[in-house]
Parts: C-alpha cells; sequence; structure tokens
C-alpha cells in the first residue's frame, strides 16, 4: 500500500509550524518530497550491496536484503517484452532506474524439428566486443547472444541477424518511482488539498515516518532552522536503529 502525500504533508505542517519554526508551502513540500522519495529509494541498493557484502549471521543479514527487496516489489518489473528494431537494437523502458536480466524466447531448427527455448543474453563491455567476434568459439551464436549497453535506453543486440527481431525479446528492470504532487485548489485564499490530481509515494506504508523525516531535515534547510534539521536528523538515525525490526506492509 502506498504512502498518502496528504497524510505526510500534514505531519511535516504540523512539527514545522509547533514552535512557529516556519511554513513549507506546497511548491516547496512537493520538491523536498520528490527529493526525499529518491533519496530512500536510492538508499535501497546501496543497502542490498552493504547487506551483500557483510560477514557474519547469515540468516540475519539474508532476513535484511529479503526486507529491501520487498521494499523494492512495487517497482519491480519482470519479464517485460522488448522493442527490438531490424538492426536488432532493443529499446528499454524510460522510466527504468537499475536494468536486470535480458532473455531471449526464440527457436532452434534441429532437423525437421524445431524447439523452443528462452535463455538470458549476457551482457558485455564494449572492449570485448572485436576480441569476442573474431573467434569463432566466442562469436555470438542464436544459442549464445549477448547485448551491449549503449545508452540508458538502448542496447545492441548480437548476432545482429533478423531472428533476434522476429523473436521475443524479454527483460526485468526495477522502474524509477513517480514523481509525487500534493495538488490543491486556492478557497478564500487557503491552499487546500486536491486528492484528484494529487499522486502518492510509491514507497511502501512503513517508509512514511522515515518521509515525514527526511522531508523536515530538508525543509529545516530551506526555512533556515537548523534546530529542524538537527532534529529531524536524529528521529532519522533512531528511526534506522528500529528499521530491522519494523513490519513492511
Amino acid at each position: 500500500m502506498a504512502v498518502s502525500i496528504d497524510t505526510v504533508y500534514q505531519r511535516v505542517l504540523t512539527i514545522a509550524n509547533k514552535e512557529q519554526r516556519g511554513y513549507v508551502t506546497p511548491q516547496e513540500f512537493n520538491l523536498l518530497a520528490n527529493q526525499a522519495q529518491m533519496e530512500i529509494f536510492e538508499q535501497y541498493f546501496h543497502d542490498i550491496n552493504q547487506f551483500a557484502k557483510a560477514q557474519g549471521n547469515d540468516t540475519e543479514y539474508s532476513d535484511m536484503v529479503g526486507g529491501v527487496n520487498e521494499k523494492l516489489k512495487p517497482f519491480q518489473q519482470w519479464l517485460q517484452a522488448m522493442s527490438v528494431s531490424g538492426s536488432s537494437i532493443g529499446t528499454i523502458s524510460t522510466d527504468a532506474y537499475k536494468l536486470g536480466r535480458i532473455f531471449y524466447n526464440g527457436a532452434s531448427a534441429t532437423g525437421s524439428t524445431a524447439s523452443t527455448f528462452l535463455l538470458e543474453i549476457e551482457e558485455i563491455e564494449q572492449g570485448q566486443i572485436a576480441q569476442m567476434e573474431l573467434s569463432p568459439l566466442t562469436r555470438a551464436t542464436i544459442e549464445a547472444p549477448y547485448f551491449l549497453r549503449k545508452t540508458a535506453t538502448l542496447i545492441n543486440l548480437y548476432p545482429a541477424a533478423s531472428f533476434i527481431s522476429a523473436s521475443t525479446v524479454k527483460y526485468n528492470y526495477v522502474k524509477s518511482p513517480l514523481d509525487v504532487n500534493w495538488a490543491y485548489t486556492i478557497v478564500n485564499e487557503q491552499a487546500l488539498y486536491n486528492s484528484t490530481n494529487s499522486i502518492d509515494f510509491q514507497l511502501v506504508e512503513s517508509e512514511e515516518s522515515k518521509l515525514v523525516i527526511k522531508i523536515l531535515e530538508l525543509a529545516g534547510i530551506v526555512i533556515k532552522d537548523p534546530q529542524l534539521t538537527q532534529q529531524a536528523a536524529t528521529e532519522e538515525t533512531e528511526t534506522l536503529q528500529q528499521e530491522i525490526n519494523k513490519p513492511i506492509r
């Protein structure tokens, strides 16, 4: 379940205004909210990397990695069809934050019998292409294809033959969270929440407190209140220490 943008904004306003510390406008909040969401989102990948490297109790660290993966579930896209041009250039979705694995669902004819298969397409680096293509042992084939990342959204598929574009190429990826928006209408010179045009956070519900703290930390800089920033940072540290015991919903 997603985190309500209005709930987070009201909590931020309540805490920020508690001692007349300042007012966070809807425009400021939306900017801070999107920055906070991306910082938390990007931290997931750093955490997975760190937990995977950690030494010690395997079960403990497996649980921690599993917890982060649960938070990434709303963003995971599995076996999405890839658009491939006649020149074997594949296009990755523009909302892809992190590319996962690429698969080829093709057919191979042996004598009079055709067999279908699903296999992973290996990624190679630019410097490997010449060496691999010169040798018949490493040259790309229908049974052993590979790809080269050209840009954030384009890849070259090898072998550059028509069967690649005529068959199904699928891929997994993690998409970026949508930009959040606390929409409003002006009534009697006051901004009132407009749920119709608002966009909630895509993070899981258990991240609500972390979002509030992170936004307050950023808001302390905007309204030039070091105390608010310091308080939010302290609360963030306490929240992170309790994270492992917090249920994910």
